[in-house]
């Protein structure tokens, strides 16, 4: 039983969808998960454990930002042997051609965070990547599912307001797709137990155009993600 998710050995399937939202993980698990339990509320993150296709999956709400995910990234990997963990969030595009409503899979994350700067002393800027096979995987279940899945780097930001938006129009020149807050920490801290990760994400905002979706929208426009992502999750 680790301190922040307090499940039972035993609960938490090898294969994780992380939602930031614990209510997203409910709706996820309600909606999608045959005979879903609920194995955590502890601090109201809420966790299910479930079945997709007879294959055993769990959802857990991993909170906001890289400090949060951090913790249950690290729990669920250490404490409850989780293999592979997916993101499944929500995004602000930052590019031209991205429209709300469309599917990212991040390849990479760059961050403003100095959470790996730390981890080397200052002396490697480490790039976090997604797992290859998962990424190729979902690519492969978005073609068959004949979902349109855009693939490339992201930014993970410590902030969600910023004084410096004009750098998000550098980031895009560099190709960078959409900004969100937790997937360089995933990444990273997967790669550091020998687990895989992979984000993929909605977009639910575009930054430079000013568009949102409506909260309906965002629960019916977010339901090609975590297919894709179940699907993912148990190839």
């Amino acid at each position: 039983m680790s301190v922040h998710i307090g499940a039972q050995p035993g609960d938490i399937a090898e294969r994780v969808l992380l939602p930031g939202d614990p209510m997203r993980a409910k709706w996820i698990a309600e909606t999608f998960l045959q005979d879903p339990v609920c194995y955590s509320q502890v601090r109201g993150m809420l966790g299910f454990t479930g079945t997709w296709q007879g294959v055993p999956v769990s959802v857990q709400g991993s909170g906001m930002g890289m400090p949060s995910a951090s913790i249950y990234t690290h729990e669920l990997i250490n404490d409850y042997g989780v293999r592979s963990l997916i993101r499944i969030g929500s995004c602000g595009a930052i590019i031209d051609d991205l429209n709300l409503g469309d599917v990212i899979a991040a390849i990479g994350s760059a961050t403003d965070s100095n959470m790996n700067r730390m981890r080397f002393d200052g002396l490697i800027d480490y790039a976090p990547v997604a797992d290859f096979s998962l990424l190729r995987t979902a690519a492969d279940v978005a073609d068959r599912r004949g979902i349109a899945l855009r693939v490339g780097p992201i930014l993970a930001a410590d902030a969600f307001y910023t004084d410096r938006p004009d750098l998000y129009d550098s980031l895009a020149d560099y190709g960078v797709l959409a900004v969100e807050m937790e997937s360089a920490a995933i990444y990273t801290i997967a790669a550091r137990y020998g687990a895989r990760a992979l984000t993929i994400l909605t977009v639910s905002d575009h930054i430079k155009r000013g568009e949102k979706m409506a909260a309906d929208q965002r629960e019916q426009g977010f339901s090609d993600m975590v297919r894709i992502g179940l699907d993912t999750a148990i190839a």
